[in-house]
Parts: structure tokens; sequence; C-alpha cells
């Protein structure tokens, strides 16, 4: 199982600027809510996207979906470790959480 990490944890990685958020829920869910600055990348994309939107292996990454029933996060997480990265963790609690949190949340897709 991927490492998780907490939403406090996330929260300061993300302010920092230390962390590279995934979105696994992808499309219309990315569109109307995701957290600040996450990437949409579902599972049958990791193969031909992930080098080019992650080009370093070892860079801080952070896969989130819905809540702890979706299991997306750990989907995309376990294909990029196979794929070579190094330092994969998920967010379990997922968007639903940071969002009762009262946390920032962006919608949209990327221009």
């Amino acid at each position: 199982m991927t490492q998780l990490i907490t939403r406090d944890e996330l929260r300061t990685a993300i302010e920092a600027g230390s962390v590279i958020v995934l979105d696994t829920l992808g499309g219309e869910y990315y569109a109307q809510q995701h957290l600040p600055g996450a990437i949409a990348l579902v599972e049958s994309e990791v193969a031909e996207r992930a080098a080019g939107l992650l080009p370093d292996k070892d860079a801080a990454i952070v896969t989130y979906c819905s809540n702890p029933s979706c299991g997306n996060s750990e989907a995309v997480a376990r294909r990029l470790a196979a794929l070579g990265y190094t330092h994969v963790r998920k967010y379990r609690e997922g968007i639903q959480d940071w969002a009762e949190a009262g946390l920032p949340i962006e919608s949209g897709l990327p221009a």
C-alpha cells in the first residue's frame, strides 16, 4: 500500500509549493472541484502522460480522489511507483475531507 499523507501535511506542502498534487478522478469531477494546483491524471493515462507531466521521478507527488472508498488514488500511485517514481504518497481522505474542512478548492479546466 502507498504511504499516506495527512490533510495538514498536504496543506503545508501545497502552501510551500513542495509537492505535485494529482487529482485521480479527472474529467468532469476535476472541472467541478480539485485541490489547489492539482493536475488531473487518471489511471488509464498514467503510462502515456506521466513522463511529460512528471519529469522528475524523485519529486514529491500526492494522489487523491473523492474519499477513502475511492480506489483511484491508490491505482495511480501504484502505476507511478511501477514506472520508477520514488516519492509517491496518497491523501486517502480525498477532496471530500478537504472541502469539509473548509480548505480552498479550485474549479475549471486548465487553460
